[in-house]
């Protein structure tokens, strides 16, 4: 069982204030679809078809608004994007399955922050289990301490460790390169903001595109960037 409490304490760590413009900001978001934002746009004709990334949201949306823009960044170099909330693991999975099955998808990224990082190593599980393997996953501050089984490429866990953060477990059944990676000291990242600070952004976008372009990645080396604070270097 995922200590709940340990959330609900950060939560009730916020103040007065935010919670009221908080609950003001849920009101509008629930007037529009769970899936509205960049998922629903209409992709580029250079797109890629053979690659699709994934975009989990965190609580009702409202604390990974970033990834909105990560998505819009994405897209605008022709990465077909699919965007939700993390409650909709699931049958995002389904759908990233049939699509891969079809051939129409040949490589499977996937993103969360939040509740959307938490929950993707099951979703990476699901995925194993259909026969769809993730090519790359990226965590941003997973709220829950989970376990990662199964087949992925890469996976690489961003967190925060003075904050709300933790490491990602791999378990005897896990294939692939895990990347714990503590973020704490890059300069405005928190758990609320590690999915809209540029660096972070940066970090996670040139994971990406070393995926679905086939080449080197792009790495930091300036103070402050993901580099270095811990990132690993080129080849290891």
């Amino acid at each position: 069982m995922r200590p709940y409490g340990s959330y609900a304490r950060f939560l009730g760590s916020l103040s007065l204030l935010f919670r009221r413009r908080l609950a003001m900001t849920v009101v509008l978001l629930l007037t529009a679809s769970i899936g509205v934002g960049p998922a629903g746009a209409a992709v580029p004709a250079s797109a890629t078809p053979s690659a699709r990334v994934y975009l989990l949201r965190g609580v009702l949306n409202i604390f990974s608004l970033g990834l909105d823009e990560i998505a819009a960044k994405l897209q605008q170099q022709g990465i077909l994007v699919t965007i939700d909330n993390y409650l909709a693991w699931s049958s995002l999975a389904d759908q990233a399955a049939a699509e891969y099955r079809s051939g129409r998808v040949r490589t499977i990224i996937l993103v969360g922050h939040s509740s959307g990082a938490t929950v993707l190593p099951d979703m990476v599980a699901r995925l194993d289990q259909l026969g769809a393997p993730v090519k790359l996953a990226i965590g941003l501050d997973s709220v829950f301490q989970t376990q990662l089984g199964g087949h992925v490429g890469r996976y690489i866990n961003f967190y925060v460790a003075s904050g709300a953060g933790v490491p990602v477990m791999r378990t005897k059944d896990f294939h692939g390169e895990l990347e714990n990676v503590d973020v704490e000291n890059v300069s405005g990242v928190g758990h609320l903001t590690i999915d809209k600070n540029q660096i972070m952004q940066q970090r996670v976008i040139n994971a990406i595109d070393a995926v679905v372009f086939n080449r080197p990645e792009a790495r930091s080396t300036k103070p402050g960037s993901a580099t270095a604070v811990g990132y690993p270097a080129p080849g290891r």
